[in-house]
């Protein structure tokens, strides 16, 4: 079973790769309760409203990115 860093640094490395904010990918990864395949799903739909609040909850800024495209808080 992995740890919370192993998890972590997954998610970290993945959100990297699709140019995601790593607050972000942590949302999806909890919405997707860490399944990968449905993470992949879910972040090739770019806007879900549960990943999206669940990501700024994480953060005090007021723009993240979904795969290179920005997300304002005031949309959410």
């Amino acid at each position: 079973m992995a740890t919370q860093q192993s998890k972590a640094h997954r998610v970290g490395e993945w959100a990297s790769l699709r140019r995601t904010s790593p607050e972000i990918a942590e949302a999806i990864f909890e919405v997707a309760e860490y399944d990968e395949k449905l993470a992949e799903q879910i972040w090739e739909q770019q806007g879900s409203d549960e990943v999206l609040a669940r990501a700024f909850s994480k953060t005090t800024e007021d723009e993240l990115t979904w795969d290179n495209k920005v997300v304002e808080r005031k949309n959410v």
